[in-house]
């Protein structure tokens, strides 16, 4: 199994999980540990910020790359026609793309190093409740009213071969927004 692999093993498919999980706890950290006093408002709102952005970055890059360019539009395609396969952006692809698309123009224009972290930290926190609901609308039964309807949303998106649509997995106001739901597709 290649590192860039979109097809993944399950250990490989589990590691994406553990690895992001392991990055939230060493940002964490720290953030806690180089936190001067009354930077907590600022932590707040970067922290906010990158899970804010983390929505905008999940519906773009799903919209325009997995659905507009080859070769992830050819990859993204085979989790269309297999979708409980273990499919996904491999690891070391994901994190190089936070870091240079994140951290990296953060630390460069803020010159500061807590808040680049603080903001990535909630870039991160995004895309790890993202990979979570992206493997429990395909693997997991819904038992809250929460999960069905973002189970029947994703079904939706994976039903729109010809016009797709709704392609928020952990919501859907960038659709609505860009008035490409199901409902705005009719």
């Amino acid at each position: 199994m290649s590192l860039f692999s979109m097809k993944h093993s399950k250990a490989a498919y589990r590691a994406d999980f553990v690895l992001y999980g392991a990055a939230v706890l060493v940002l964490l950290a720290f953030l806690l540990q180089t936190e001067r006093y009354g930077q907590w408002l600022e932590f707040s709102v970067l922290l906010g910020l990158g899970l804010v952005s983390w929505t905008l970055i999940e519906y773009a890059l799903h919209r325009f790359v997995m659905h507009g360019l080859q070769p992830f539009s050819r990859w993204h395609a085979e989790h269309h026609q297999r979708p409980t396969a273990l499919i996904c952006t491999p690891t070391i692809i994901s994190m190089l793309l936070i870091a240079t698309l994140v951290f990296l123009p953060v630390l460069l224009l803020s010159d500061n190093l807590w808040q680049a972290c603080a903001l990535t930290l909630g870039v991160v926190v995004g895309y790890l409740f993202y990979s979570v609901m992206h493997h429990a609308t395909h693997h997991w039964r819904a038992e809250s009213a929460w999960l069905k309807q973002r189970k029947r949303w994703h079904a939706q998106h994976h039903c729109n071969i010809v016009q797709p649509a709704c392609f928020g997995v952990t919501s859907g106001f960038w659709d609505h927004v860009f008035r490409s739901s199901a409902q705005h597709r009719k």
